[in-house]
């Protein structure tokens, strides 16, 4: 049977032994359906011997068709913040705790990759945010996140402070423990946590959560996601900014972040029947009889 996707790519949770065996039956009932599988340079690392190619992630543009993430959440964010520039599509198998990215249960894993090999799937656009990080006007730093950007205070117990701006327009001065700017895929992530609201994947919107604000009027606000959100460092002083909590720089004063839609969505692959609400019930544990 002729598959649209000709190339497959398995991405494995990092350091995970627990991988080792579901990454190999899936690589090998794959090849079995005459797909070619290859497999992320630093997953072939941790495998015994096999037969796959191994291929680092950022040589995978025009080759491979589909890209499935073995693993939790953190692992599908630095997988769709590396693989998004090239347009792969993921799908995602559970490994992890929670599981709102990867839906896929290992248990289930072959069959529901089958269908979906045969076109039985359900495809779901998630935008990213790209972040500049300009010093004295000029760009020492820029990276993307599916989740959130976060700017907080390092380990120094006082608060830091900084400026906000949308589109060129001032919003506010806030003291706080930091600020989240996340996206709709991330607001069931620590701007949940912190007090922000839920939003569906399919909004194009961007939401702002202050972390512990001094002053309890500063609330969660929600803006388009063609926003140019700007964020100017006044107290900078044991500061960070974090992407996805997989990378970050170290702030300085008077710097100044631009945070904006990234132009490029990802492509994340679900099974015929997939409901963002009943992940949520059933992640949330709003399904509970009380």
């Amino acid at each position: 049977m002729e598959f649209s996707f000709k190339t497959v790519a398995l991405i494995g949770k990092y350091n995970a032994p627990e991988i080792t065996g579901p990454l190999l039956r899936l690589a090998a009932f794959l090849s079995g359906k005459g797909v070619a599988v290859v497999v992320d340079s630093i997953t072939a690392g941790h495998l015994d011997q096999h037969p796959y190619r191994a291929m680092e992630l950022g040589a995978m543009e025009g080759t491979v068709d589909l890209a499935i993430v073995l693993g939790g959440d953190g692992t599908m964010l630095n997988i769709a913040r590396t693989l998004v520039p090239f347009g792969i599509p993921l799908v995602g198998v559970n490994q992890g705790r929670l599981g709102f990215l990867t839906d896929i249960s290992l248990d289930t894993m072959q069959q529901t990759i089958a269908a979906m090999l045969e076109g039985k799937f359900v495809t779901e656009q998630r935008m990213l945010l790209a972040t500049r990080i300009l010093r004295d006007g000029a760009e020492v730093f820029s990276s993307r996140a599916l989740n959130e950007v976060v700017v907080h205070r390092g380990n120094a117990s006082n608060m830091i402070e900084f400026e906000v701006r949308i589109d060129g327009e001032y919003l506010y001065n806030q003291r706080a423990d930091g600020l989240i700017v996340a996206t709709p895929t991330g607001s069931t992530a620590y701007a949940l946590s912190s007090g922000g609201p839920i939003l569906h994947p399919g909004l194009n919107m961007i939401e702002l959560v202050p972390v512990c604000p001094h002053t309890l009027s500063n609330r969660p606000i929600v803006v388009k996601s063609e926003s140019l959100i700007e964020i100017l460092m006044h107290r900078s002083s044991n500061v960070r900014v974090r992407f996805d909590s997989h990378s970050y720089f170290d702030l300085q004063g008077h710097d100044k972040l631009e945070i904006a839609r990234y132009p490029m969505p990802v492509s994340l692959l679900h099974p015929v029947g997939h409901s963002y609400y009943h992940t949520l019930r059933e992640k949330l544990l709003w399904n509970k009889t009380l």
